[in-house]
């Protein structure tokens, strides 16, 4: 019996056992970072990042556009109104 036989493996190398869990988990993870690259670069295109005023509204729209990613180029443009109290007089 060969090595390999014995060890298991298809014979032209072709492993078919499931993904370890560890492998899962750093493939989900290179996916989120790709993800959220994708989705700074939206946000720059946006000009989110080239004006240093900032509001409720400006702040959250580029963190929703961070977090949409490559939906952005799918025609999704997300945007959030913050209407926050105004404190007394």
């Amino acid at each position: 019996m060969t090595e390999r036989a014995a060890s298991g493996a298809h014979p032209k190398g072709r492993d078919r056992r499931p993904i370890p869990q560890e492998a899962a988990v750093r493939i989900a993870a290179v996916v989120v970072v790709i993800w959220l690259i994708i989705g700074v670069i939206a946000a720059t295109q946006r000009g989110y990042f080239s004006s240093s005023s900032s509001n409720c509204a400006k702040a959250s729209n580029t963190v929703v556009t961070i977090v949409a990613g490559p939906l952005n180029y799918i025609g999704v443009n997300p945007k959030i109104q913050c209407n926050l109290p105004q404190p007394s007089k």
